[in-house]
C-alpha cells in the first residue's frame, strides 16, 4: 500500500512540529503568492508529514494577511493528501 502524506497547518502558539524527525525545510512560490512561511517536511513514527506555521514563525501575519490559497497549493504541491489544521 502507498504511503500517504498528511499535512499540519499550525495556529497561533503553534509553530513547530514537536517529534518531527529527517526535517527538510522548503520554500515555495506559488501561483497565489508566497505561502505564511517555509514548509517543513519529514517524519513522525511511520507518517510521512508536511507542516507549515499558518501565521508564521512569531505570529507575525495577522489572520487577515494569511495566503491561505498559497498556503492549500503549497501544500498540494508538496504530496500532501489529508490537511488538518490545529491551534493552541
Amino acid at each position: 500500500m502507498a504511503r500517504k502524506t498528511l499535512g499540519v497547518i499550525g495556529g497561533s502558539g503553534f509553530y513547530q512540529m514537536p517529534g518531527l524527525e529527517k526535517v527538510e525545510q522548503i520554500e515555495l512560490d506559488t501561483p497565489f503568492g508566497k505561502p505564511s512561511d517555509p514548509y517543513y517536511r519529514g517524519r513522525i513514527g511511520e507518517v510521512d508529514l508536511v507542516f507549515l506555521a499558518r501565521h508564521g514563525r512569531g505570529h507575525r501575519i495577522l489572520p487577515s494577511e494569511i495566503n491561505y490559497r498559497a498556503n492549500i497549493f503549497g501544500m498540494k504541491e508538496l504530496g500532501v493528501e489529508y490537511l488538518v489544521s490545529v491551534s493552541t
